[in-house]
């Protein structure tokens, strides 16, 4: 199926914010994302805050990323933020706002993956699931029920507060491109219903 750019560009947020989120990234990542400096002439919330991800991701070592990603999701028992949508939802980690995601997951035709032990409702999942509903051209309706269902009542507080955590220096730019992408998707999904 060939994507438009627009869908196309929607792919690429989606998966890089589900491959900073999932793992820390190596300097093959770093790299990559450093290329997003000066992509764009336009001068918005967005195109600042890739820019800063861009020159941030430029000046960081891959070795002070993976700490700060450790002390930010890991931790010694727990990290600074959890980044689950049933803990953002209800305060506790695996809840009722899981059950419904899982549901709708089988629904849509997604298996748990052998091996995985991740809850799905990791930020990460997330941003690929949507990944994967654009690159297979689902409806908008599709789409947008997803992100109203089990993203847009959380992941604007949670990449708000991975921009403003203590232990980040790299993800305080990434928590700013979450942010401003989720606020645009959310217009975005709302245009096209």
């Amino acid at each position: 199926m060939c994507l438009d750019e627009e869908q196309q560009c929607r792919v690429g947020a989606y998966g890089m914010l589900a491959q900073l989120l999932r793992n820390p990234p190596d300097q093959q990542v770093l790299s990559q994302v450093s290329a997003f400096t000066g992509l764009t002439s336009e001068v918005d919330e967005l195109a600042l805050s890739m820019t800063m991800l861009g020159l941030s991701a430029a000046s960081s070592n891959c070795g002070a990323v993976d700490d700060e990603f450790h002390n930010l999701f890991i931790g010694m028992g727990r990290g600074e933020l959890v980044p689950y949508g049933s803990w953002y939802q209800t305060g506790f980690l695996m809840e009722r706002p899981l059950g419904r995601l899982r549901d709708d997951l089988v629904r849509l035709g997604f298996q748990r993956q052998q091996g995985v032990t991740e809850p799905e409702d990791h930020v990460a999942a997330l941003c690929e699931v949507m990944a994967i509903l654009i690159q297979e051209s689902q409806p908008f309706q599709l789409q947008a029920e997803f992100f109203e269902t089990h993203m847009a009542g959380w992941l604007e507080r949670f990449f708000t507060d991975l921009s403003e955590a203590r232990s980040a220096v790299f993800y305080k730019a990434v928590g700013r491109f979450g942010s401003a992408y989720m606020a645009l998707e959310k217009r975005y999904l709302n245009m096209t219903v």
